[in-house]
């Protein structure tokens, strides 16, 4: 008779010990970038409102829409009329005439102020590989966005801050975490990247309808007022 060799329990044990720290440690992996996506997104927000805060405390004025831009040499100044011109994705949209922009020289003067590093009016890339950028209201410098809630103060027809392609539970833990969590109210909202690819979409007019859905698919951009 021969003698068959195989597996004893406790060694059955062990591997399934085993295995089952390996898929621990993994979904505990995943967890912990999912957590540090949410605070270098967090992080990129609050930059922008540091730096223009910062700016307009020096200057009296806002970067981008600042007149008096031209006190450094090839300078370009803004129009003083307090909103920021074009879309927080001019670079993207329109990349003829976004160095005129003041969405575009936004960056341009915080970087000649020191505010920021590097040169130019190039918006950041920011932690989800999409744009960090601003804008005035839906880039016409409208309070059209402010008005969808039907609440002049919650300061969309203000400079805001955008930060494009954020994966869907990025998106919700920073919504439920600094605001209301709701894509259609508060302070930040969100916007659904409808087209495929499209990492830099247009902030519409209004706001998105449906609520967020955490798919493990869908992408957002996210205002909020500076």
């Amino acid at each position: 008779m021969k003698k068959q060799s195989g597996f004893t329990l406790i060694e059955l044990a062990i591997v399934l010990v085993i295995i089952g720290l390996l898929l621990g440690g993994v979904l505990k992996g995943q967890e912990l970038i999912v957590q540090a996506r949410i605070k270098n997104v967090i992080g990129d927000m609050n930059s922008v409102t540091v730096a223009f805060q910062g700016y307009r405390d020096r200057y009296r004025a806002t970067p981008g829409d600042d007149p008096g831009a031209t006190r450094w040499a090839g300078g370009v100044a803004g129009n003083g009329d307090n909103a920021i011109g074009g879309l927080y994705n001019a670079q993207v949209a329109a990349p003829t005439t976004a160095p005129g922009e003041e969405s575009s020289l936004f960056w341009d003067h915080l970087r000649r102020a020191g505010f920021i590093n590097g040169t130019g009016g190039l918006a950041p890339t920011n932690a989800v590989g999409g744009l960090v950028g601003v804008q005035t209201g839906d880039g016409a410098g409208s309070t059209v966005l402010a008005s969808v809630a039907g609440d002049p103060t919650t300061g969309f027809g203000t400079p805001i801050v955008c930060i494009s392609n954020v994966g869907d539970k990025v998106a919700i833990a920073i919504d439920t975490s600094l605001d209301d969590g709701n894509i259609t109210t508060g302070e930040i909202r969100g916007f659904l990247h409808t087209v495929a690819g499209d990492a830099q979409p247009d902030v519409p007019a209004d706001a998105d309808a449906a609520a967020y859905v955490e798919n493990g698919v869908n992408l957002y951009t996210l205002c909020r007022p500076i």
